[in-house]
């Protein structure tokens, strides 16, 4: 008998942590992978930042942090969310947390009544579904595809709400989609959201500044939203500060002191080196972040043209983040080098064995036809990955 809860049993493992993972027992047993399914930037922490981390050690800033974050932390978010955004948040407003992730955790357990729907255009960040599920709550995944730039529409959205529908969850630029909503889509999609006051947004906007379309636009800042939405952040991407774990919310006051009191019995404040550090990061101007940004970029064009030259492959240009999101469901129903393709687990798992690379499969963002690829790596091995793939996939089905 297991003595393992139904809760943790019905939980699926997170996809990409688990094909990362499985990347890095094979390389330890010495195959040459190169992976690209981690969304993980391969820049170091800028320098001003570190600086700022180890002044807090000096500073001797040891001891528990409030809950919901220090107060200089708290109101410099606000400055970025007034300087970035145009959202006029205070203090009380914000929470800040160990990660995205526990932001988002801790909005599902303080919004979600068993059985409350979540309306997820998909694909979707992969840990969405699961969060969502662990509270109760009933995923509504609404497809899109490549030929919309993986963007929902007005219609779509109206269509899918129901008398149960409590949020509405969606990342832009998009996790894995690489799509970026712009002013015009989120105002068409805030009319129909206008018409159902009882409906929340989640925005995460964790990739805001990983974003090559020119302009962002928050949600939060259409007519009508702001009291509606829980705007999520973080310095995880842009700052290439995962391992610091911080993330943020901009929200209701409501709803940010129920996350605060979750949050309370759960993990207490976040990391206090960490939050000194954050301060530093979300008071620079953003253009600090060019360099970096310019080189995705650069490597978003170089690896959308080399996935354009692999027969079989259709892919969009997406306009953020560091994922490319190619439909592969041509190869669907085929067999490569003796081994059928039923879906796309069985084409990543196929690339990973045939050509050591490894990405991740769409079905874990809610879009079975696609596959996940990051670009947060060097152009080299970038080429290098999709010279494999290319060589790997070559067969007389495309020809």
């Amino acid at each position: 008998m297991n003595p393992l809860s139904d809760r943790i049993n019905n939980l699926s493992t997170s996809q990409t942590l688990a094909m990362a993972a499985l990347a890095r027992e094979l390389k330890a047993q010495g195959r040459d992978i190169i992976s690209l399914s981690l969304g993980e930037p391969d820049f170091n922490t800028p320098d001003f930042i570190k600086e700022a981390a180890k002044k807090a050690i000096d500073e001797n800033y040891s001891t528990y942090t409030p809950v919901d974050g220090y107060i200089e932390l708290k109101e410099a978010i606000c400055k970025k969310f007034k300087r970035d955004n145009n959202l006029d948040y205070k203090s009380g407003n914000i929470v800040v947390s160990t990660g995205a992730k526990q932001s988002l955790y801790n909005i599902a357990q303080v919004m979600l009544n068993e059985g409350d729907e979540v309306i997820l255009p998909a694909p979707y960040w992969v840990s969405y579904y699961e969060i969502i599920k662990l509270s109760g709550g009933v995923p509504v995944e609404v497809p899109t595809t490549v030929d919309t730039d993986f963007k929902i529409t007005p219609e779509q959205l109206e269509a899918a709400i129901t008398p149960r529908t409590k949020m509405m969850w969606f990342s832009s630029p998009c996790n894995p989609s690489g799509s970026v909503y712009n002013r015009e889509e989120l105002t068409a999609l805030a009319k129909v959201l206008e018409k159902h006051p009882n409906i929340y947004i989640a925005s995460d906007e964790i990739y805001e500044h990983i974003n090559f379309s020119g302009t962002f636009c928050s949600i939060a800042s259409i007519p009508g939203m702001f009291e509606k939405t829980i705007t999520v952040n973080g310095v995880a991407k842009a700052f290439a500060m995962t391992g610091w774990r911080i993330g943020y919310i901009g929200a209701p006051e409501f709803i940010a002191k129920a996350c605060t009191k979750m949050q309370g019995q759960v993990t207490s404040g976040a990391n206090s080196i960490a939050q000194r550090a954050t301060i530093a990061a979300v008071e620079a101007d953003p253009s600090v972040l060019k360099q970096m940004v310019n080189a995705f970029h650069s490597r978003r064009d170089l690896v959308v043209r080399l996935v354009k030259e692999i027969p079989g492959f259709k892919v969009n240009i997406p306009e953020g983040a560091f994922y490319v999101f190619p439909d592969v469901s041509a190869f669907f129903g085929k067999t490569l080098k003796g081994t059928l393709i039923k879906d796309a687990t069985d084409f990543s798992m196929y690339l990973l064995a045939e050509a050591n690379v490894a990405t991740v499969t769409g079905d874990a963002f809610g879009n079975p036809d696609c596959l996940r690829i990051s670009y947060a790596t060097s152009e080299e091995q970038l080429t290098e990955a999709l010279q494999r793939i290319k060589e790997a996939v070559k067969s007389e089905v495309f020809a």
